[in-house]
């Protein structure tokens, strides 16, 4: 009997000693691992979250559609669209930097794009047009760490450029179509106000749909055209000017976007939109072309699609 009850208190510790090995504790101490993680994660994310809520209260909305009016000593102005000059004439602006009026028929490379140098500002202010932010800085004042800041906000973001910009009268300035703020430093808030308000919002720039990716026939963002620091002369283009007078032109300038990318966006105000018109245009417009002038969609067939020189 004693054999008896032996045996069965053996096989009993057995049993525990098996049911402890088959304790899960390391697939117990994965899924602990993953919680810990996943909860690391989750208020990592909340926290940023939490700290960009400032600067995401300037996102544009039909209901807000430039919040930049609350950013403190932004310069807002005015200026007429698509007036057009051509290299080498130049624009006699009332501001330094410019941010806005005519301008030169070929835009600067502005998707993202980190200037050495100074570049022409008639190919800048081209770029604002198709909504993107121009930071400028004063080679002088802004450098090391300063400048890294400027640049991290910049390089390979869409519709973002920054460029040195000779005698600048504050270490930094921010443009973007009709808008402009300066500022004294890279760390300022402002700036990153400034960009989510106003980089791409389509209900503050002309040109909504135009590309910012350089055309490399016309503007080439390695070696682009310099920055003249001299004042304009007589012949310099007025900002009230008409551009026909100066050799220029009035109205849709773009027209050669499909010789970067054919399927890139186009200004929803282009003159011709689709079809085998469209490429028509893109072949034959060289900036000077009226609306008039332009084929319509409903007269295909009419057109033989030569170009006149």
């Amino acid at each position: 009997m004693a054999s008896g009850k032996s045996a069965k208190a053996l096989r009993n510790a057995r049993a525990a000693v098996v049911t402890q090995k088959q304790r899960p504790w390391g697939t117990v101490a994965a899924v602990f691992a993953v919680i810990v993680f996943a909860a690391g994660v989750f208020f990592y994310v909340y926290n940023r979250y939490e700290d960009t809520a400032d600067i995401r209260a300037f996102t544009p909305t039909a209901e807000n559609p430039d919040p930049s009016t609350e950013i403190d000593g932004i310069v807002i102005e005015e200026f007429q669209a698509q007036q057009h000059v051509l290299s080498p004439q130049r624009v006699a602006y009332e501001s330094s930097p410019p941010f806005g009026g005519p301008h030169d028929q070929i835009w600067a490379g502005c998707d993202g794009v980190v200037y050495d140098q100074a570049v022409r500002t008639e190919h800048m202010i081209h770029s604002l047009e198709h909504g993107a932010v121009w930071i400028a800085y004063n080679p002088d004042q802004v450098e090391g760490e300063q400048l890294d800041l400027l640049a991290d906000r910049v390089r390979n973001q869409p519709a973002m450029m920054l460029s040195p910009y000779p005698d600048l009268d504050s270490p930094i300035s921010l443009q973007a179509w009709g808008h402009q703020l300066k500022l004294e430093d890279a760390a300022d808030e402002r700036i990153d106000q400034f960009i989510m308000a106003l980089q791409l919002n389509a209900y503050s720039y002309p040109e909504v749909g135009a590309t910012c990716q350089a055309n490399p026939a016309a503007f080439d963002v390695d070696d682009p055209p310099p920055f003249d620091p001299s004042e304009p002369g007589p012949d310099a283009m007025p900002m009230n000017g008409n551009p026909e007078d100066f050799g220029g032109f009035t109205g849709e300038g773009d027209q050669d976007m499909g010789a970067i990318d054919p399927d890139a966006p186009v200004d929803p105000d282009a003159p011709v939109e689709d079809g085998e018109n469209a490429d028509e245009a893109e072949n034959g417009a060289d900036g000077d072309q009226t609306d008039e002038e332009a084929p319509s969609g409903d007269d295909e067939g009419t057109s033989d699609g030569t170009d006149s020189d």
